[in-house]
């Protein structure tokens, strides 16, 4: 391999290619913990030319290879396994902005660039870029787009894939792509965009994209409604959508166990609501400057939940800072579980109007399985994903340590049966490459293999990541 690190090292500069321990650790864990590997070498390319002279030479050497953008993936797969032998290719030193189009609502930018600060190059140009996670200000786009990540504006704006035009690839034979055209209508072939949109570095490595920007919506109405279901929550839903239209941009929900743990680990937080409550939902309504009644139109939805007995109370954002504070009770919930302890992480959609049986019957069949464990349950209930978590039960983390696989089991048939998925938006990485084929048709595996095949026939992108 002595031979391979030479040429890394021409390629990038001797100063990006770690290899010592102590300098690739950060790398080579992921952010729950729960997948640690280790790397042949670190290399961190700076442009696009060097990530082609970077694939090129592992793929001439036969080392596979591991994209890899913040590393705050949930699912393992952006981290090397445990063999030495693969090499991991950090885009964050690719953080340039490439241009920005106010008029015709794009902006091109490197993979390696975080999505806070696509965010805010959109926000200087007067423009808005709708993608929101709790991991803003660490994750990056290249692995937004290898993901298809979801977050918090699904409900108005769609998955990543929705949010892309255009994306600059390096092939697994070291051959660059351009597909960087900001084009909305290409009727020329297939969509090479979307293939590896989701791809999670399996096909390739994204090194740039072109992203849709949309109106800025400067104006909010934002609450922290108290509901007695998750049934009640849907039904909120449709009332909310028929006060709000195109201006409801968001509708979370969270129970009370991610709220305890919340209030427990994040400093500063506060219960708004006076009296406890099962569930809750976050809603926000947003518009341009123009849009005037967005207060109105909240207290409208309000008004029609409590009279319906869809709500019991609300909290409404009187200023900036208590807007603030609320999302802060949402956008908690991960990092608070960590604190907490074990945790078993779950990413789950189901058609939106089967959400409430089954987040209501699947508690019963797990609390069999591990007595006393505690379901830290939140999501997106505009688009049918739930982030279906369990913590242990307090002071037996161990215990669903060893009960993991069958709690894990019971909820993925569970939502096979109900004609879901077992992964909304965090992908399947390693922890779910296995079920992520068992629980797909043999024609769609027999698909994806055969892409995988034509795109990369040594397999050495990614490996293990994906398909198993």
């Amino acid at each position: 391999m002595t031979d391979l690190l030479d040429h890394l090292r021409t390629a990038v500069g001797a100063d990006q290619v770690l290899t010592d321990d102590a300098d690739t650790g950060a790398y080579v864990v992921d952010w729950t913990g729960v997948h640690a590997g280790r790397a042949l070498a670190v290399v961190r390319p700076g442009s696009t030319d060097e990530v082609a002279a970077v694939v090129t030479a592992c793929h001439e050497a036969g080392v596979a290879i591991v994209p890899q953008g913040g590393n705050t993936g949930l699912v393992g797969g952006g981290v090397p396994d445990g063999s030495g032998d693969q090499v991991v290719v950090s885009l964050g030193r690719m953080r340039r902005v490439r241009d920005v189009d106010p008029v015709a609502g794009t902006i091109t930018v490197d993979a390696g660039v975080v999505l806070a600060d696509v965010q805010a190059a959109a926000s200087d140009a007067g423009r808005l870029f709708p993608m929101s996670l709790g991991s803003e200000g660490s994750c990056t786009i290249g692995g937004n787009l290898a993901t298809n990540a979801g977050g918090t504006a699904v409900l108005r704006y769609g998955m990543t894939r929705e949010l892309v035009l255009g994306l600059e690839v390096v092939l697994p034979d070291g051959r660059v792509w351009d597909g960087l055209r900001a084009l909305r209508k290409d009727n020329t072939g297939y969509d090479l965009t979307q293939l590896f949109v989701g791809s999670e570095g399996t096909l390739g490595v994204i090194t740039g994209a072109v992203l849709r920007l949309f109106p800025a919506t400067p104006r909010h109405a934002t609450a922290w409604v108290a509901v007695p279901s998750v049934d009640a929550a849907v039904s909120l839903l449709g009332t909310a959508q028929q006060h709000a239209g195109a201006h409801l941009a968001t509708f979370e929900i969270a129970n009370r166990q991610a709220l305890d743990l919340v209030l427990a680990h994040l400093p500063g937080a506060s219960d708004p609501l006076a009296e406890p409550s099962e569930w809750y939902v976050l809603v926000e309504l947003a518009g341009a400057s123009s849009d005037g009644g967005l207060d109105d139109a909240l207290e409208a939805i309000l008004g029609s939940a409590v009279d319906e007995g869809l709500a019991t109370d609300a909290a409404i954002a009187g200023s900036p800072a208590q807007r603030s504070a609320l999302w802060a009770l949402r956008e908690g919930i991960s990092e608070a579980q960590k604190v907490e302890g074990a945790t078993l992480k779950h990413d789950v959609t189901l058609p939106i109007a089967d959400l409430a049986a089954w987040a209501t019957s699947i508690g019963a069949t797990l609390d069999r399985i591990l007595p006393g464990v505690r379901p830290v349950t939140y999501g997106h209930v505009g688009d049918g994903n739930l982030h279906y978590n369990l913590s242990a039960p307090v002071g037996l983390d161990d215990d669903l340590r060893a009960a993991a696989a069958d709690l894990t089991t019971a909820i993925y048939d569970s939502v096979a049966a109900g004609h879901g998925s077992i992964s909304a938006e965090h992908g399947l990485g390693r922890t779910k490459a296995v079920a992520g084929a068992s629980y797909k048709s043999g024609v769609e595996v027999d698909l994806m293999r055969a892409l995988k095949a034509a795109l990369d026939p040594a397999g050495l992108m990614n490996p293990g990541v994906l398909l198993p």
